[in-house]
């Protein structure tokens, strides 16, 4: 077999069947063009596989690589070739999150500072993302209707669940709906009336960077779900509910979400001044 574009929609819309979310499907499908790109037109063999895998290691982090080889080995099994699939990479769970990524409270708030100035609708989309901890895949749920009710039902992945639109979200979000005139609909459109595109909303997040006076690195819209979540556990310390508001079936997957830096690490060891 060798990899087309023809496959690869095909592979694409089977993903769509299966209920996938958008932002899978695209990671997917980006992985599979890389691994095409890489065999150059040549058959896909195990031995091709192999090779990716270890050109993989020799760019990326661990984890990036097994996101690469959980998405190849999805095709595999869609193209009835589970007998090729390949083994992930045994990585070691890092104690606490890079300093360099994580948003700040203040760099949030100039964030949403300088997007006020110059763009009401990314002003908007910001404090809705940051004030509900939805995903950004999650964002056309935020409708007209939704708005009105102070909550969305959210059917993703075979699974349900409500989002909660705090008050002063939906009074902010009225007072938008009004001011645009619209009176049904994803609140968040393009001119044309289409709900908002992830990639779209990413790239105007990234064009605040120079204006708030924050890295890029730690400028993306799931970001403001990790911020979400971290306030959340510090107001509530209960991971547990933290997990039903993020639609998390896996209390493992929550725990990422809060953990500490390695400069907050750093503290509390400096804290305990066993160093005599």
């Amino acid at each position: 077999m060798t990899i087309t574009e023809e496959i690869i929609r095909a592979f694409s819309d089977h993903l769509s069947r299966e209920e996938r979310t958008p932002a899978t499907i695209e990671k997917y499908t980006h992985a599979l063009r890389t691994l095409a790109q890489f065999l150059d037109g040549g058959a896909l063999t195990k031995e091709g596989l192999l090779a990716f895998r270890e050109r993989l290691q020799t760019d990326v982090l661990p984890q990036t690589v097994n996101g690469y080889i959980s998405a190849v080995n999805a095709f595999l099994t869609f193209a009835g070739l589970e007998h090729m699939k390949l083994r992930l990479m045994r990585t070691q769970r890092q104690p606490f999150r890079e300093s360099d990524r994580e948003l700040t409270e203040a760099e949030y708030e100039r964030l949403v500072s300088a997007a006020k100035k110059r763009d009401d609708r990314l002003y908007h989309i910001l404090i809705t993302l940051a004030g509900t901890g939805i995903r950004i895949s999650e964002l056309t749920y935020i409708t007209v209707e939704t708005v009105r009710r102070g909550r969305a039902t959210v059917r993703m992945k075979g699974k349900t669940r409500i989002i909660l639109i705090p008050r002063g979200l939906k009074e902010k979000l009225n007072r938008y709906i009004q001011k645009r005139g619209y009176r049904s609909g994803p609140v968040f459109r393009t001119r044309s009336g289409k709900p908002m595109d992830r990639s779209n909303i990413a790239h105007q997040m990234k064009g605040l960077c120079r204006a708030a006076r924050v890295s890029p690195k730690k400028v993306f819209p799931h970001n403001l779900r990790h911020l979400f979540a971290r306030l959340f556990y510090a107001a509530e310390k209960n991971l547990a509910h933290l997990a039903d508001v993020l639609g998390h079936s896996r209390l493992e997957t929550t725990r990422l979400y809060v953990m500490s830096t390695e400069d907050c690490y750093q503290r509390t060891m400096e804290r305990l001044k066993l160093v005599i």
